[in-house]
């Protein structure tokens, strides 16, 4: 038994649909938000009858949310030296043979449709569609690590009992990525993973609630590979003694084919749940024969290391609705500065300044003088990371005057310094609403 952790069984066979489970920490100090009904008060998501449980639709305001953050991962992944693709959301049954997920999975996919006398199935996991892609070409050692990355869609056959909000649903977009490598650097690579996770995190306001080394549990439908589970479980168990994280390994919570470190998140009401994923499979390069030239000039097995930072957009959204109440950072906010001029008289400056905010990039609108005095539209703004006021006197000298989210009131200031602030401040995608310089990151 290494160091550091302790092994605690759960009835559950396996996690890949992330059962949540109760959890007595509290992920922040304040109390946390309901999501399903904050995303529909803020006009970010929402459902319909007609499209079906589980299949939410993302409304201006949420899916500006969605893609800022899919853009920050795509953007930390092209940093971090991964290569992006697109694949299918559908696949022939015998894809999903080959991979092991039919035998070990099959209660959680869609059924087979037929078409043209083949039998194809959506979706519930991107790693068989990355394999493909990664055997599609030949791979010298000197290739490797091939980092491969996608936000992709999948699908889950999951019951209506257990849908919620953003947290279940049965169409995911999926932050994926599988990183091909030898065994010699698969340490190296997962450790890396899990660093990108904590960038991520820092950067997003999360705080998880722990870390889990998920193993194999009795009773569950696992790949029959002992040797392939000690080797996995021994490296995923290095790379975290080696984080200084505190950890906890978990009988019952391994993908079929190899164990995982997931990182944990909670609800207000203390309901735990997987977000992100570091895996180590040795299963998937066999059943496809994956296989890179060696130094030797002969053929070598790759390990495929599958890692997820941020999970499922729908689960990340959910928890940061939650975790801000709608109080978005100012670099995610779907309204980053809103434009108060105090009468009609300024309202020519106001709109010119939000055409000066779009040509940098930010997002503003103009609250006039048609929905109610200063004071009911600073209030009505009250979630926007920044609000402008223009008077005469700003007007006049094109000056704003700054006031933020959290209270506080700045002298008037050119409107140029102003902008050119908020912007370093959104670029650096930091949680900080106001800092005297800022470094772009």
């Amino acid at each position: 038994m290494p160091r550091g952790f302790v092994v605690r069984s759960l009835a559950s066979p396996h996690t890949e649909r992330e059962e949540t489970a109760m959890h007595d920490h509290p992920i922040h100090d304040h109390p946390m938000h309901d999501h399903r009904k904050l995303g529909r008060e803020l006009g970010l998501f929402d459902t319909d009858p007609l499209i079906g449980s589980g299949l939410p639709y993302w409304l201006p305001d949420g899916a500006v949310i969605r893609h800022t953050l899919e853009e920050y991962i795509r953007d930390a992944e092209r940093r971090a030296g991964y290569r992006h693709v697109y694949s299918p959301v559908l696949g022939k049954r015998e894809l999903y043979e080959i991979s092991g997920h039919w035998s070990h999975y099959s209660d959680d996919m869609f059924p087979p449709m037929d078409l043209g006398g083949e039998q194809v199935v959506l979706r519930p996991s991107l790693c068989p569609h990355h394999a493909l892609i990664y055997r599609s070409r030949s791979h010298s050692y000197r290739e490797l690590p091939l980092r491969v990355a996608e936000l992709g869609g999948m699908y889950r056959s999951e019951l209506s009992g257990v849908l919620g909000g953003l947290t279940r649903v049965r169409a995911i977009q999926l932050n994926d990525a599988h990183i091909f490598c030898t065994l010699d650097q698969v340490a190296a690579e997962a450790a890396g993973a899990l660093e990108m996770i904590g960038r991520a995190y820092a950067a997003l306001g999360i705080r998880p609630v722990r870390h889990r080394l998920s193993l194999p549990g009795a009773g569950g439908k696992y790949v029959a590979a002992p040797e392939m589970w000690r080797r996995a479980t021994a490296m995923l168990t290095d790379v975290l003694d080696r984080s200084g994280l505190p950890y906890e390994a978990v009988e019952g919570e391994a993908a079929f084919y190899g164990p995982k470190i997931d990182v944990q998140i909670a609800d207000g009401a203390g309901r735990e749940a997987t977000l992100s994923t570091v895996q180590v499979d040795f299963h998937q390069p066999e059943q496809f024969d994956l296989h890179y030239i060696g130094p030797d000039g002969g053929r070598h097995r790759p390990v495929m290391v599958h890692r997820s930072i941020i999970g499922s957009v729908e689960r990340a959204v959910a928890h940061l609705i939650e975790v801000y109440g709608g109080a978005f950072p100012a670099w995610l906010a779907p309204t980053q500065l809103v434009v108060l001029p105090v009468t009609e008289a300024e309202l020519p400056r106001a709109e010119a300044l939000v055409r000066r905010c779009a040509e940098l990039g930010l997002r503003a609108e103009v609250s006039g003088p048609e929905h109610g005095s200063l004071g009911a539209r600073v209030r009505a703004a009250r979630l926007a990371p920044y609000q402008a006021v223009i008077g005469a006197k700003e007007a006049a000298g094109d000056e704003v005057a700054l006031r933020l989210r959290d209270g506080r009131a700045l002298d008037a200031m050119p409107a140029a310094e102003a902008l050119a602030r908020i912007a370093d401040l959104v670029a650096a995608r930091t949680t900080a609403l106001w800092e005297p310089a800022v470094q772009r990151a």
